[in-house]
């Protein structure tokens, strides 16, 4: 008798810091008991894997580089509640420090080293005029149709 290896296989669709939380913590915690995690990016789900920090216009076309320039990077995502311009991110970054609880910087390095797979989303890319080099630990771009097969078995979580 075989046992097959658990899958988790998320869609990181929102650039809100606490949902980057929520997608790095259960990646780095399921890879850490031996689940195959894939993490497909799509939208502004790639801002807390976007290579350049800041307010950077990338991309081709002047809609695509306004729309990446409104993506600051991982470093500049909103709280999804009560974020009171800006601050809470940095707030809830202290709490979690001073609580020994990893952050979101920490938790992304953690999902890269226990072997999380970073996909991204082709449809996404092709209307924001990016490129994988563009973002952080990209493994491939794919389409739906190549992810919902690579998800195949597993647990499908949209955040």
């Amino acid at each position: 008798m075989t046992t097959q290896q658990k899958k988790l296989s998320m869609i990181s669709f929102s650039g809100d810091f606490d949902k980057a939380i929520a997608v790095f913590t259960l990646a780095s915690g399921a890879a850490a008991v031996g689940y195959e995690v894939n993490i497909f990016f799509t939208f502004w789900g790639y801002n807390a894997i976007k290579k350049a920090q800041g307010r950077a216009t990338q991309g081709t076309g002047f809609l695509a580089k306004f729309f990446n320039f409104l993506m600051g990077g991982f470093k500049n995502l909103p709280l999804s509640r009560l974020n009171f311009g800006g601050i809470s991110p940095h707030l809830m970054t202290y709490m979690m420090k001073k609580n020994n609880v990893a952050t979101l910087k920490e938790l992304i390095e953690a999902s890269v080293q226990l072997g999380v797979n970073f996909y991204a989303c082709e449809m996404s890319m092709v209307i924001l005029g990016t490129k994988p080099e563009d973002y952080l630990h990209i493994k491939e771009q794919l389409g739906v149709a190549k992810f919902l097969k690579l998800a195949e078995g597993g647990q499908v979580l949209f955040i």
